[in-house]
């Protein structure tokens, strides 16, 4: 420290001193650690905005400090901020260059399709003649049908009952993360429904259903026309598409499971959680991103659920099953109304964007 700033600090030291020692009267002294405290603030005082010189602001020519600078509350010296070295500046670029593939394929094969379709909606086009600017009348046609508001209600059906998947996974992972003899052939028995295709699964369901010789006929006693009920065509179709779905989750829930912090799961085991409070307090936390993920999955294929209706019903019996998609798919390929196609795909679209931003700002506040 130059300058006038220690002779400062002992005067002051000095003078509240002697004023203690001339107030007996006073409430109390300071200590040592209040005196250090005083002389701390008034160097700290001396010293703000960079260090000052004789005859410079803030400072007189004999090195106390006058009536300028930093005392009179001028702007702090601000350090100029480094270029970077040619070290970061090779990173950065061989990030830039390794995430262009990338960014470039998102762009051709998500962004512009998206912006095409959305651009296709406002027009009317059969896909073999010039398309006709409409403006909104796709839209206000598709707000006006009956058929659009029988598929919206089926897919509010659909994301409701997908949203089983997730907690079936979870039990099943958990009932098959254990070292036991024989578990890795269970495992593979849970997760073949996952490698099956939708059109097997549907028609492996379609047999189960058939009122003649399906297996559920059997288990009744008396045939049941799921499918070619207009009130259990819904629910059969998504009872189906339950079951490789939660296959799905069950694989999300058991890579998770592999990544739980045992010493957390240890402390809390000494500390006396068992069963559904080590479930709920240690384990489901430190799942919440799986579980994230499980959730959008379930609720993007609930949304753009398509060839199951397909194989098993084809939107029937009297449209009493169809769903957004496969709406959009009749439109486009049976009547070859492209530009009403699309208008039903940008609605869908935007259900499904809406949702997972919303669950995705919720998930980072709890998260922050």
């Amino acid at each position: 420290m130059s300058g006038g700033g220690p002779s400062l600090g002992r005067y002051l030291l000095h003078q509240i001193g002697n004023y203690v020692a001339w107030d007996q009267s006073a409430c109390f002294a300071p200590t040592l650690v209040d005196r250090r405290m005083i002389v701390s603030h008034s160097v700290t005082r001396h010293t703000v905005g960079g260090p000052a010189e004789p005859g410079g602001p803030g400072m007189s020519a004999s090195g106390v400090p006058g009536s300028g600078g930093a005392l009179r509350g001028g702007p702090p010296r601000v350090a100029r901020r480094r270029p970077p070295s040619p070290t970061a500046r090779r990173q950065r670029r061989a990030a830039f260059l390794f995430l262009a593939p990338a960014c470039v394929m998102v762009a051709i094969y998500v962004v512009w399709p998206i912006i095409s379709t959305i651009r296709l909606s406002f027009f009317n086009w059969d896909g073999m003649t010039d398309p006709s600017f409409v403006g909104l009348a796709n839209y206000v046609e598709l707000f006006h049908a009956p058929t659009f508001y029988t598929a919206l209600k089926n897919n509010l059906v659909w994301l409701l009952l997908f949203l089983l998947a997730p907690p079936m996974g979870l039990a099943v992972a958990l009932y098959l993360n254990q070292a036991v003899a024989g578990i890795r052939i269970v495992k593979s028995l849970f997760f073949a429904p996952f490698v099956l295709s939708g059109v097997v699964v549907g028609l492996i369901f379609s047999w189960f259903y058939d009122p003649t010789f399906g297996l559920l006929a059997v288990i009744l006693g008396h045939g049941v026309p799921v499918l070619g009920d207009p009130r259990y065509a819904t629910l059969g179709i998504v009872f189906a598409a339950l079951w490789p779905q939660t296959a799905y989750c069950m694989i999300l829930y058991l890579t998770g499971l592999t990544s739980l912090n045992a010493e957390q799961i240890e402390a809390a085991r000494m500390e006396g959680a068992r069963g559904w409070s080590m479930l709920w307090h240690v384990i489901l936390p430190q799942l919440r991103p799986t579980t994230f993920m499980a959730i959008v999955v379930t609720v993007i294929g609930a949304l753009r659920s398509f060839d199951l209706i397909s194989v098993m019903t084809g939107g029937g019996p009297f449209e009493s099953s169809t769903v957004l998609a496969y709406y959009m798919y009749d439109q486009a390929i049976k009547y070859y109304r492209i530009g009403y196609s699309a208008a039903v795909a940008v609605v869908l679209f935007g259900i499904m964007l809406v949702y997972i931003v919303y669950h995705l700002r919720r998930m980072l506040r709890t998260e922050q």
